[in-house]
């Protein structure tokens, strides 16, 4: 697998990096002190969920308010009714680094 470095890992909580990885880009959030990579893309339109709303480790589509979780990828209501792609996260060299090819 191959790491591609997001940033810094001093990301506060309820901000967000991307990490541009060889299918799409992914948001970075930092939830209760965890890293959590998920792809930036609603699978209810393809359109990006980047900017959406993060509650209760949920992010939530700004356009048609559909949410997934965080840690799963799962998609919680509709109009989404596929979930998104996670991706691993470690951190390490001051840095945070998410998982591509997995």
């Amino acid at each position: 697998m191959n790491w591609v470095d997001a940033g810094p890992d001093e990301l506060v909580e309820g901000e967000y990096l991307t990490a541009d990885l060889s299918g799409g880009e992914a948001l970075v959030y930092k939830l209760n002190g965890e890293y959590l990579a998920v792809a930036n893309v609603c699978s209810h339109d393809g359109g990006e969920i980047a900017g959406g709303l993060v509650a209760d480790g949920q992010i939530e589509c700004p356009r048609h308010g559909a949410r997934f979780c965080l840690r799963t990828g799962a998609a919680l209501c509709a109009p989404a009714y596929e979930g998104i792609q996670v991706y691993p996260v470690r951190v390490g060299e001051g840095r945070i680094w998410v998982g591509d090819g997995y």
